[in-house]
């Protein structure tokens, strides 16, 4: 979910690649905010969501499947070059952003997963972490006599740790901009809080985005050959919410990337 002070957008992914880069921009989002805090905590919170990305990153040839896909749209953006109505400043600041995050992809020679795979002590942290309170003093004193070394030792193996991540970083962040720039929103009306939307073709993201005064927020179910959209209304925290019987205004945008 992406928010500002104007609007609430919630994202459906509508495969597989589109969930796993959108979990990566979350977990990109969420080690930048820990890594300003200065605490022990703070660098808890940083470790704990670098080795979230590890994991992720590790269990798929990401590299490849984004330069591939990177390719394809310099490819696209190059051919409307001789069209009408494209601005060529930024047609060609796009393509210079393509052009640079493919040579960081390029220049990435190791996976990500051999950094866990070679260091014991991550490694050592990434299998308590899943126990509830499993990396206590008691279970990992490497880790604490680690913690209480001074924030700036901690910082420099944090930043050796995520250097071979911040390329992954930036490709995912283009990718995800282009295809979410790639269609406009349209407005719908859910009446009775529920819209059914038969979809023009396949798409790779949906998009909605309601008002923050509606106290309401969408269930999606995305088939084949219909979209639908409950909108729930959240009221008391904590009481299970039931769906609007007010008319919901919100916009929609089916996203994909051509090729």
């Amino acid at each position: 979910m992406d928010q500002s002070a104007d609007a609430i957008w919630f994202e459906q992914p509508l495969n597989e690649r589109v969930r796993s880069l959108l979990r990566l921009e979350f977990l990109f989002d969420e080690y930048r905010h820990h890594t300003a805090d200065l605490s022990a905590w703070g660098v808890r919170g940083s470790l704990r969501t670098l080795l979230d990305i590890l994991s992720v990153i590790g269990r798929t040839d990401l590299r490849t499947e984004l330069i591939r896909d990177l390719s394809e749209q310099r490819n696209l953006l190059g051919r409307l070059r001789a069209g009408t109505g494209i601005d060529p400043i930024k047609l060609d600041t796009t393509l210079a952003e393509i052009n640079a995050a493919l040579a960081a992809l390029y220049a990435c020679v190791t996976h990500p997963s051999a950094i866990l795979r070679d260091n014991e002590f991550l490694f050592s942290i990434l299998n308590r972490s899943s126990i509830p309170g499993g990396t206590c003093v008691f279970d990992l004193p490497a880790y604490h006599r680690w913690l209480a070394r001074p924030h700036a030792d901690n910082y420099a193996d944090l930043k050796r740790w995520f250097e071979p991540l911040a390329a992954y970083r930036l490709a995912i962040a283009l990718y995800l901009r282009l295809l979410r720039d790639s269609r406009v929103s349209v407005p719908h009306i859910a009446f009775g809080g529920v819209c059914l939307y038969v979809p023009q073709g396949i798409y790779s993201l949906l998009r909605v985005q309601i008002s923050p005064e509606a106290d309401v927020y969408p269930e999606i179910s995305a088939g084949k050959h219909r979209f639908s959209f409950r909108f729930m209304q959240l009221g008391e925290v904590g009481v299970r919410s039931g769906q609007s019987s007010d008319d919901v205004p919100f916009r929609l945008q089916c996203c994909v990337l051509g090729s």
